[in-house]
């Protein structure tokens, strides 16, 4: 960026320069704690400096007065004279370091030694560009004590060097993790774990990362419909169709061809092919089950353990056999999970789906009611307890009838 006003840089923009500059500092061998701390003071000084005198380079300017303030940091005019040699010495990072940035920095966050809520919280802070606050209120946590979560992943990094290849898997299951803590707050998380999605894609070539942004963006697509006007969960197969965004569906099934083109399938293309059916069809009545069933079978074909591994599939798998086969044919699939997975709220909320496709809505809200009382969300308990009674108004009626 040169020649611009810096009084003209928008939030977005500044957010797009902080993991840039940290991820320098930290290629640079210096502490990734250290290194943030010495970023927040450097944003701090461009705050009083820049609109008053914009600099040409504001990434070359961030790294530079970061790289001041670690040096005064050291406390020797030794080490000082060193590191100031060092920086002059380096040459200015090039495109291939710069398109590289994120993807480095976000191995460096989802570091194997910290624990998936650290690697989710250090993810959003260091290249999310989130303040504490932010997180913690996505997160429905107090600010202290997801700084406290904060300050604990960045230790466990102190002295760390990061020259080894990180591991993909992780970084995705990361971004997944981020996309699936949902909505709510002050920070849309599945936005930002789209944005930070996109940027993956842009540095491998991994079909799986294109598959997971297709997967966050065919499901983002349908959110405008998820909730009433009252904020009450809506299903899938009750949603207004004409609220989704058909130009993201569009995105996402283009990033998702494009992945499958590869021909290296894995969960997260699998996943994104079951939301392409689902958001192709007009109405509920017009989806392809036949197909999800297909895709079903080769995500659980995947791994020689799903029930463990995963149960949402597995369950969500029994609806596509109720659907393909027949409701009974799928309760009976749910049958087969019972001793796994009965004592799971989703299990029961499945077979209430189940009984009611089959008619019997007698069963169906015992089932909803069974699914409500082990709920832990509150939205998804209060949609569950509104199943159970839309159930039992529907055996009165039908209960009268035969009457």
């Amino acid at each position: 960026m040169t020649g611009g006003s810096a009084a003209g840089l928008d939030e977005g923009a500044i957010r797009a320069l902080v993991p840039r500059v940290l991820a320098t500092l930290v290629r640079r061998g210096e502490d990734f704690a250290a290194a943030e701390d010495a970023l927040q003071e450097a944003l701090v000084e461009a705050l009083r400096v820049w609109p008053d005198a914009p600099p040409r380079d504001p990434r070359a300017w961030l790294v530079a007065v970061a790289s001041r303030r670690l040096v005064d940091a050291r406390r020797s005019e030794t080490a000082r004279r060193r590191r100031e040699e060092t920086i002059h010495a380096r040459p200015g990072p090039g495109e291939t370091e710069e398109g590289d940035d994120t993807l480095f920095l976000l191995f460096c966050c989802c570091h194997p030694d910290l624990s998936p809520a650290s690697q989710v919280a250090l993810t959003l802070r260091a290249v999310g560009g989130l303040t504490t606050k932010e997180i913690a209120d996505a997160f429905f946590v107090p600010e202290a004590t997801m700084a406290q979560r904060i300050s604990r992943a960045k230790r466990a990094l102190a002295g760390r060097r990061f020259d080894q290849p990180g591991d993909l898997a992780v970084v995705m299951r990361v971004l997944y993790l981020v996309y699936a803590a949902g909505h709510g707050g002050r920070v849309d998380l599945a936005a930002e774990a789209i944005r930070l999605a996109r940027q993956l894609t842009l540095a491998t070539d991994e079909p799986e990362a294109r598959g997971l942004l297709a997967l966050m963006l065919l499901n983002h697509a349908r959110l405008p419909a998820r909730l009433d006007a009252a904020g009450r969960i809506v299903t899938l197969d009750e949603q207004d169709r004409s609220l989704w965004d058909t130009r993201e569906t569009a995105e996402g099934v283009r990033v998702l061809q494009s992945a499958l083109a590869a021909e290296r399938r894995g969960r997260y293309q699998i996943e994104a092919a079951i939301a392409a059916l689902h958001n192709d069809a007009a109405t509920a009545e017009e989806t392809d089950w036949p197909q999800i069933l297909a895709w079903y079978d080769d995500l659980l074909a995947l791994t020689d353990d799903p029930i463990h591994l995963d149960p949402a599939a597995v369950l969500a798998r029994a609806v596509a056999v109720g659907h393909v086969l027949g409701p009974r044919d799928g309760l009976r699939e749910t049958d087969r999970l019972r001793d796994v997975l009965g004592d799971r709220h989703r299990w029961s909320a499945v077979r209430g789906y189940l009984f009611e496709l089959d008619g019997d809505h007698a069963a169906a809200a015992t089932a909803y009611a069974d699914a409500a009382s082990r709920a832990t969300n509150v939205a998804e308990r209060d949609h569950l307890i509104r199943r159970a009674a839309r159930a039992r108004a529907a055996s009165a009626v039908r209960s009268s009838r035969d009457a």
